[in-house]
């Protein structure tokens, strides 16, 4: 992740979305989701059997 506090007025500009993409993210926010033979709808059961890939980190993993 990036400390946003530490980047300059110029690149904090140029990451930030622009008008037509947080217009698209609404729109797509908005629909519904639609679930098919390729992604299928997670039942409990089926929730259960995921694991971690990774082990949790500890808070002050990185010294932050």
């Amino acid at each position: 992740m990036v400390n946003v506090n530490k980047l300059s007025a110029e690149m904090q500009k140029e990451l930030a979305f622009t008008k037509e993409e947080l217009a698209e993210l609404e729109r797509a926010r908005k629909m519904p989701i639609t679930f098919d033979e390729d992604c299928p709808e997670t039942t409990p059961e089926r929730a259960l059997k995921f694991r971690r890939v990774n082990p949790p980190r500890s808070v002050n993993a990185h010294g932050a």
